[in-house]
């Protein structure tokens, strides 16, 4: 049960020489995630403090920090400005004055219960989720849409927790990520002297969508379809009606599945953690569904690609937006859920890898009609996602308090089954999945993720 203790709103330091406004228009890439749900994040710092030492020492460091980072990142204090009735397209728009919802709030729960890895009620982590504020609808006949919203808890003489949601739109993991280290930097060392230094310089965000070719126009070919869609954002999935249970593949148990792939496959490439990891979780997800499939069924396997450094021009590393297209892995029930299944799975995941994320001619074949794409086809689609990425070490965010004991990525609690994916904060070298199943599919999935473990 978590109490709240204080509401408020942390804006940006005040700049004399600030403008009046800032606006950054969104690229056909920020556009395609308007109508997608918030992404939701905790992250669990074991941290034992008491209520007095938090609310005296740390909590007034918590704000200030937090106000010198938005400093850096304008647009995460603004709102996604929604035209209606308009031609107009959407924008970020940051004016003097706006500010960063931040709750504070003290929880008497099992703070081990929250950081553990076995099946848990995956309601009880809402407690320390904060809402984004309302959508409000100004006299211009627009809609502003706040993008992020920030929440720390205490577990007094346990931990902290510090929450977030932010709308999809704004940016994707690599650029919330770089947000929420920058602020654990500014915050650990109590100023943004550390941020700035030339060997951070890669870090600062960079805001310029011009950096974003589009030569055809294809935000207008999205906005068309988009603005006719009604614009509104989910609220949290409760009751969720299953359990989150957190899996670690060790350094030794992906080096053992890259040797299996790579024994059968000795030609195939891109045989990395990343593929080995994603196929053998997708594989035991799929043989843990207790429904009747027709062999000939497709199941599907869906990730995001980070293409900044991917598309010709490239795009600079700390740019904050969306620069994501996607990966596919389709192969037939029948042959996922066989013997051979596991590599059947990498092998297919590894080909689309090499053949469309790491073509510069292909990553982004056909997005100019990503949009327009008959939504019927998705109905009934059998698909695996997942959010995340080990690459973006989101747990190494250090506030002064160390690395977090635990990340959990609460949007794999929607209607779609996903995963989350980061490097393990217990194995080194190891990586971390997080499923949200109902209890009993979890049950079934973890035996057979251990089973299959036992060379």
């Amino acid at each position: 049960m978590a109490t709240l203790l204080e509401t408020c709103r942390i804006a940006p330091p005040p700049a004399g020489d600030a403008a009046d406004q800032l606006i950054v228009p969104l690229t056909y890439l920020d556009m395609r995630w308007i109508h997608f749900i918030p992404i939701h994040c905790l992250l669990f710092y074991e941290y034992p403090c008491s209520k007095v030492y938090f609310t005296e020492t740390l909590l007034p460091k918590l704000k200030q920090s937090l106000s010198v980072t938005l400093k850096h990142y304008l647009p995460l204090a603004g709102n996604l400005v929604y035209p209606l009735n308009t031609d107009e397209k959407p924008v970020f728009r940051y004016v003097p004055g706006d500010s960063v919802s931040l709750t504070i709030a003290e929880s008497s729960n099992d703070f081990d219960e929250h950081v553990g890895n076995h099946a848990r009620d995956a309601d009880q982590f809402y407690d320390f989720v904060p809402e984004l504020p309302p959508v409000k609808l100004d006299e211009s006949n627009y809609q502003t849409i706040p993008v992020i919203a920030l929440r720390v808890t205490l577990f007094p003489n346990l931990g902290i927790c510090v929450g977030y949601s932010y709308h999809h739109s704004i940016g994707d993991w690599s650029s919330i990520v770089g947000f929420i280290r920058a602020w654990a930097s500014v915050n650990k060392f109590g100023g943004d002297d550390e941020f700035l230094t030339k060997q951070a310089e890669s870090s600062r965000p960079i805001f310029d969508r011009s950096v974003i070719n589009d030569p055809i126009g294809i935000d207008s070919i999205y906005w068309k379809v988009i603005r006719e869609i009604p614009l509104k954002l989910s609220s949290f999935p409760l009751p969720t009606n299953r359990v989150r249970a957190t899996f670690i593949l060790h350094r030794a148990d992906i080096k053992n599945l890259k040797d299996l792939v790579l024994d059968k496959k000795p030609d195939l490439v891109q045989v990395s953690s990343f593929v080995v990891t994603v196929s053998y979780v997708w594989t035991c997800f799929v043989k843990s569904g207790e429904e009747l499939v027709d062999d000939d069924v497709l199941e599907l396997f869906i990730f995001s690609v980070d293409v900044r450094a991917r598309i010709d021009p490239p795009v600079p590393a700390n740019y904050f937006g969306n620069c994501l297209g996607y990966g596919v892995g389709k192969i037939e029930h029948k042959r996922l859920v066989g013997d051979e299944g596991f590599v059947i799975a990498a092998e297919d995941i590894a080909l689309d890898i090499k053949n469309r994320a790491n073509n510069k001619d292909q990553v982004l074949k056909g997005v100019e009609n990503w949009m327009s794409v008959d939504t019927k086809k998705s109905i009934g689609i059998r698909a695996l996602g997942v959010s995340g990425s080990p690459k973006f070490d989101l747990a190494s965010a250090d506030f002064g308090w160390g690395k977090a004991k635990k990340l959990e990525i609460l949007s794999i609690d929607g209607e779609n089954y996903s995963m989350s994916l980061c490097k393990s904060t217990d194995s080194d070298g190891g990586l971390e999945v997080g499923l949200s199943l109902p209890r009993e599919r979890m049950e079934a999935f973890a035996a057979i993720f251990a089973h299959g473990l036992k060379y």
